[in-house]
C-alpha cells in the first residue's frame, strides 16, 4: 500500500481513493504506463489510519523534501481531519524544518463537510492547488462531473475566496487541453476577481 510516494523532489501523500468528482481527464482513468499517476500502488486495498500515515511518514527524512503535498488517486480532503492531524504531528516533530505543506484539491471540502473549514487551514497549510478546470459551471458539470452537480461549481468559488484569508498562497489550475484563447482569459478572471494564481497544466494524456 503506497501512502507517501517521491515526485520531483517532493513528497506526496495519498490518503484515500475516495471522491465526489469523476473527472474526464483524470489520471486514474489512465493504465499503468511507468508514470507514478498511472501505476497501481496508488490504488489503496483501504485507507490508512492516520497512525500508519504518520508512521510513513517518519520512515522518510522529511527535512530533505521540498514541500509536502496531499495528493493520491482521490480527493485529500474527504479525510481533512487526519490530514490536519497528520500536519499537527509532522509540525511537532520537525518544527520550522518541515518543508512547505500543499493541498491539491478539487475545493470542494466545505460542500463534503457541510462546514467552513478554511480557519482550519491557517497556520498549518502553505498552499492550497484548486482545480478550476472551466470558466462556467455547465462546463464544469460536465468535465468534472461532481455527484453535487452543478452546485459544486460555486461551493469551489466560494471554497477558494474564503481560503485565501488563511492560506499564504491559493492557486487556481485549469489544463490546457480543448481549452480556447477566451476560456482562458475568462479563468485568469474569475481568478483575479478572488486574489487567486491562475497556473495552466499541460495535458497529460493518460
Amino acid at each position: 500500500m503506497t501512502i507517501t510516494y517521491e515526485y520531483e523532489g517532493a513528497l506526496y501523500v495519498n490518503l484515500t481513493n475516495r471522491c465526489n468528482c469523476n473527472c474526464v481527464f483524470c489520471l486514474r482513468h489512465g493504465k499503468a504506463q511507468g508514470s507514478i499517476y498511472t501505476e497501481d500502488s496508488l490504488w489503496l486495498e483501504r485507507e490508512p489510519t492516520r497512525e500508519e500515515a504518520l508512521a510513513d511518514f517518519l520512515r522518510r527524512d522529511v527535512p530533505s523534501y521540498r514541500e509536502i503535498v496531499f495528493c493520491g488517486y482521490g480527493e485529500p480532503t474527504c479525510r481533512m481531519d487526519d490530514l490536519l492531524w497528520l500536519v499537527d504531528r509532522l509540525k511537532e516533530t520537525y518544527g520550522s524544518n518541515l518543508p512547505p505543506v500543499r493541498i491539491n484539491t478539487n475545493g470542494h471540502a466545505n460542500l463534503i463537510h457541510g462546514r467552513d473549514v478554511c480557519p482550519e487551514l491557517k497556520g498549518r497549510i502553505d498552499t492550497l492547488s484548486i482545480s478550476l478546470n472551466a470558466s462556467t459551471a455547465a462546463e464544469y458539470t460536465a468535465i468534472c462531473r461532481p455527484i453535487q452537480g452543478e452546485k459544486a461549481y460555486q461551493a469551489m468559488l466560494d471554497f477558494a475566496a474564503e481560503a485565501v484569508n488563511y492560506v499564504p498562497r491559493v492557486v487556481f489550475t485549469i489544463v490546457d487541453k480543448d481549452k480556447s484563447p477566451e476560456e482562458i482569459e475568462a479563468c485568469r478572471a474569475i481568478a483575479r476577481e478572488r486574489g487567486v494564481e491562475l497556473r495552466i497544466r499541460s495535458y497529460i494524456d493518460s
